[in-house]
């Protein structure tokens, strides 16, 4: 059974939440607390984490960064919910390493479906076992990515972008279709988002100061390009 982690300490919240993730078949598990979080989560190994932003004793955004630098926990999907609704707020909490932002007050719907499709996108890819490019090369059945010999450690939206990146090496992907691709056409995600995983994309991938093979290609979108030329043609793909 799918376990999801609700990391709340609006009591009527939990309960609404819990009663509705249950609802839909799903097991869940409470914390209340900042200081709770990582024993909970690493003792439960939840397959994703709801997490408030305003917590006692740690706040959920340093939580958030937190789980992406524990090695058991750093593929757990996270959506933020919280309360502040300006960009930069959006901004710093996918940052730290949130797959998607929820605004208080929320549509109980909306929730799930954006649960349901995170949890889709998360899923091992059962049409194909490996896929490569250059020297970055994805294990898809154990989730692993490898550049060269170094093991690189991305979360679930990254890896998923730089899936559908390497599927079309060299072909620009606008932002549109990255949406449409790696979060999917049912909810709403501004393309302010798809940037910022890049961003991440892109820091992982040369942790070790390797190229830098992600291409911008400004009012287009981004592709995947191992040539050394910067006038190489690089073919559109808004699809």
């Amino acid at each position: 059974m799918t376990k999801i982690m609700i990391v709340e300490d609006e009591v009527g919240l939990v309960t609404l939440l819990k009663y509705n993730l249950e609802k839909q078949g799903y097991e869940t598990v409470v914390s209340m607390d900042g200081k709770d979080v990582m024993p909970t989560a690493l003792s439960e190994k939840p397959d994703l984490i709801l997490l408030d932003w305003m917590l006692p004793n740690i706040p959920g955004i340093d939580l958030c960064r937190e789980i992406r630098k524990t090695y058991e926990l750093r593929n757990t999907p996270i959506i933020m919910l919280t309360a502040r609704s300006e960009e930069a707020d959006k901004v710093k909490g996918l940052s730290f390493g949130a797959d998607d932002y929820v605004t208080k007050p929320f549509s109980v719907p909306e929730l799930m479906a954006r649960i349901i499709a995170l949890l889709r996108r998360v899923m091992p890819v059962q049409a194909q076992e490996n896929l490569s490019y250059g020297d970055i090369f994805i294990d898809f059945s154990k989730r692993r990515v490898m550049r060269g010999e170094r093991h690189v450690h991305l979360g679930p939206t990254e890896f998923r972008l730089l899936q559908f990146l390497m599927e079309k090496p060299g072909h620009v992907l606008s932002r549109e279709s990255l949406l449409k691709s790696v979060w999917g056409g049912s909810i709403h995600v501004e393309l302010r988002t798809v940037d910022v995983h890049i961003r991440r994309l892109r820091r992982a991938l040369n942790d070790a100061g390797e190229k830098d093979v992600i291409r911008t290609v400004r009012s287009a979108g981004y592709a995947i390009d191992f040539s050394d030329s910067e006038t190489d043609e690089i073919i559109e793909d808004t699809e």
